[in-house]
């Protein structure tokens, strides 16, 4: 089988492509990736030496250079990871969130449909729903995103259904809960706590920190979107959650615990605009198809992670570019605070 993965190097893409590889090493697999802020080669290090895998730098939405890569390839299969995904960013500057997001999944789409691929899978979000105060999201639910980044992947997960019912492309969605782990770019909320905690940095904290999320740990997530890919049934959506809501205070306190850290670190600094205050998904669709359930305890997940972190401080480096510190020296200026 041959299996396109788009935005294999980021933090979802890069874990997904470790483990799809360990578990399928007769699959041949081309990672495209336009190595943005997010995107590290360095995550996928030791891949370069395995026959079965190749890398193509380049942008989904560049349709003439995504048409020379499916040409050549010829993929059976889509998985597309590729997207911006930070809610800050989209809020600044929500263009890129278009562009790649829809446009991209766009030519995507258009060229899957052309080569005839047997399988197209989107990579999606819980963010797509919107908050809810009490229950769980289904799979059913109407969409109600609050963020433009939301909203770009709201739009994008709309243009794949059409697709299938119009053309009958065979694709399915993965909406999934806020994953963490190995490789997450600095700017999320457990890794920036952890590495802001490691070098005795102030650590913001929205509002009163009363915002709960469900934590993935994102193998898990790998594991899930491994069985959608291979038995999932075509035309339909599957949440994937880690049945660990908590208030984001709550994750900032236990991670300070566990570094060993003063609370004063902590600072709450002005909301986020239409910050959604909690997010909850239903998994009785996945665990009654797929027999897929989440098998990582939060404790058990953050310690694995704060230890990758710990000793991975050339990574850390090497994900924090100008662009990067440019970027929030910026954004934490408007909130108050000092990123030196």
């Amino acid at each position: 089988m041959k299996v396109l993965i788009t935005g294999g190097c980021g933090f979802i893409g890069s874990n997904f492509i470790k483990y799809f590889n360990k578990r399928y090493p007769h699959y041949k697999i081309l990672n495209v990736d336009k190595l943005t802020y997010a995107g590290n080669l360095e995550n996928l290090k030791g891949l370069e030496r395995k026959k079965n895998y190749k890398f193509a730098r380049a942008d989904i939405s560049n349709a003439s250079m995504m048409r020379k890569l499916f040409d050549k390839f010829n993929p059976d299969s889509v998985i597309n990871f590729a997207a911006e995904t930070h809610v800050d960013r989209s809020i600044l500057s929500p263009a890129p969130f278009i562009k790649t997001n829809v446009i991209g999944v766009s030519v995507l789409l258009n060229l899957s449909l052309k080569h005839k691929v047997r399988r197209f899978v989107q990579i999606s979000t819980d963010e797509v729903y919107g908050s809810i105060l009490h229950g769980r999201f289904r799979e059913d639910s109407p969409l109600d995103p609050s963020s433009p980044y939301a909203a770009s992947k709201a739009s994008s997960d709309a243009l794949v259904m059409s697709y299938y019912k119009t053309h009958r492309l065979p694709v399915i969605i993965t909406r999934s809960s806020n994953n963490y782990g190995p490789y997450q770019f600095p700017e999320k909320l457990i890794p920036l706590t952890i590495i802001n905690a490691l070098t005795n940095k102030k650590i913001p904290v929205y509002g009163d920190g009363m915002n709960i999320r469900d934590w993935l740990f994102v193998e898990d997530n790998c594991s899930a979107i491994d069985s959608v890919f291979h038995s999932g049934e075509i035309g339909e959506v599957y949440n994937i959650g880690g049945e660990n809501e908590l208030e984001n205070l709550y994750v900032v306190k236990m991670i300070v615990r566990i570094l060993g850290k003063p609370d004063k670190l902590m600072t709450f600094v002005q909301d986020r605009p239409g910050h959604d205050w909690r997010y909850s998904l239903s998994l009785s669709k996945i665990r009654r198809h797929l027999s897929w359930h989440p098998s990582t305890s939060f404790e058990s997940g953050l310690k694995k992670t704060i230890e990758w972190y710990k000793k991975n401080t050339r990574w850390i480096k090497s994900a924090q570019t100008g662009e990067y510190r440019n970027f929030y020296a910026k954004y934490y200026s408007q909130l108050g605070l000092d990123t030196r």
